[in-house]
């Protein structure tokens, strides 16, 4: 894969000064200082905020101040920040931007870390591949969590239903599931809400495609014109075109809005979802996306933090002693449950985290969680390519012309 170039040239002059010319982190109180930019507004703020609170109160050595704003303003802001030297030595950002930064030299490398925190081998082992971009790791998971399926309990009382675990019982279920009372062709009840693009975290079809031996990148290499994506898509359009099981053209919004107005009975996303369930009165279970032929998968949403170069050696291994302590096994628990995250850690297990019905759901459903597009630089345009392949396939054109044009276009964003 070619690299993009770093910082511009002034700006990787200055990074590569940072660490020889930035303040002395040691204020007049003799503790080192560190900035912490994050993303996270809600209750996940709150709990993250008390952790640094914590941790702060823990020790007499290290102090993490927060700043926070939406994660595009972030995403926005931070490299011409760090390039002034005005960013944040530990920033949190989705999955998808970290091999971004590590690209452009922005972020330190964390292997040693992994090497040497007592925590590394309990992680999932999806949240450490999530956050290795060339080999290395540049980060540490925050959050990393397996797309889900959600139900509507009281449409599969009524028509007597079981909730599917395999592709073929998704297909039947969504059949008898689906209600065209007036037979106009328009459905007014669709069994599943399948959006053919702009899907959640652009997950979805990622999800199917590993469910049958598929896939869209693997190591470094277009792979999205297989037989197995083939068949994947030929399957979900007959299965739409047969029997009107999700209406077509959907796309993640209009898809959230179905479920939310009981329309829908079956719906993959995340678990926000339980939240604008319970927002408009949907009685919902919450169940692992049915197996696919080859196996049982889901593509998982994730968010790390990374240390940036802006960082000098004490404020480095300053920031590395709160890695050690948010992954630590008393606040993998407490995140887990202020957050909504699922446990960063394998040893933590669904009774630990039994007060959050959703979250021990979602524990149970984490080994089968892969991230996407895991230190692919340009996953935009892949996404992109992904989205048009399966928006033009479930709308009836021919599959393997458009697998065909599809890997072009990933070997092209690849490429750049």
């Amino acid at each position: 894969m070619k690299r993009a170039a770093a910082f511009p040239a002034a700006s990787l002059c200055l990074a590569l000064a940072l660490a020889g010319c930035s303040a002395d982190p040691e204020a007049a109180d003799g503790r080192v200082h560190l900035t912490f930019w994050h993303g996270y507004t809600e209750s996940d703020g709150d709990v993250l905020e008390q952790i640094v609170e914590d941790f702060n109160t823990s020790q007499d050595d290290v102090v993490i101040s927060t700043e926070v704003n939406p994660w595009d303003v972030i995403d926005d802001t931070v490299l011409p920040a760090l390039s002034a030297g005005t960013g944040p030595e530990i920033v949190a950002m989705p999955s998808e931007r970290l091999p971004v930064y590590a690209d452009r030299r922005a972020l330190v490398n964390l292997d040693d870390f992994y090497a040497d925190d007592p925590a590394a081998p309990e992680l999932q082992p999806g949240a450490v591949d999530m956050v290795t971009t060339d080999g290395g790791a540049y980060g540490v998971p925050t959050g990393f969590v397996p797309l889900t399926m959600f139900y509507n309990k009281a449409l599969f009382a009524e028509a007597g239903v079981e909730v599917p675990t395999t592709w073929d019982e998704w297909v039947a279920a969504a059949e008898k599931l689906t209600v065209d009372s007036d037979g106009d062709g328009t459905p007014e009840q669709y069994g599943l809400a399948l959006p053919d693009h702009a899907t959640v975290g652009n997950g979805v079809w990622p999800t199917l495609f590993y469910g049958n031996g598929g896939d869209v990148v693997q190591d470094g290499r277009a792979v999205v014109d297989s037989p197995e994506n083939a068949e994947t898509l030929e399957f979900w359009h007959d299965a739409i075109a047969t029997g009107s099981i999700s209406p077509t053209g959907l796309d993640g919004v209009k898809g959230d809005s179905l479920f939310a107005g009981g329309r829908v009975a079956m719906y993959v996303g995340g678990p926000w979802m339980a939240s604008v369930a319970d927002e408009n009165g949907v009685d919902y279970g919450i169940a692992p996306v049915p197996a696919g032929p080859r196996s049982p998968a889901a593509s998982a949403i994730g968010v790390s933090m990374a240390l940036t170069v802006q960082a000098d050696d004490e404020q480095r291994s300053a920031a590395k002693e709160f890695f050690s302590y948010f992954l630590a096994h008393e606040r993998s628990v407490t995140w887990s449950l202020g957050s909504g995250w699922p446990p960063l850690r394998t040893d933590v297990g669904p009774d630990e985290v039994d007060d959050n019905p959703v979250v021990a759901a979602l524990t149970t459903q984490a080994p089968l969680a892969r991230p996407l597009l895991p230190g692919v630089v340009n996953n935009a345009d892949v996404l992109e390519a992904v989205d048009k392949l399966t928006q033009r396939a479930m709308a009836g054109q021919p599959v393997d012309a458009l697998l065909a044009e599809a890997q072009q276009e990933v070997e092209e964003a690849l490429d750049e």
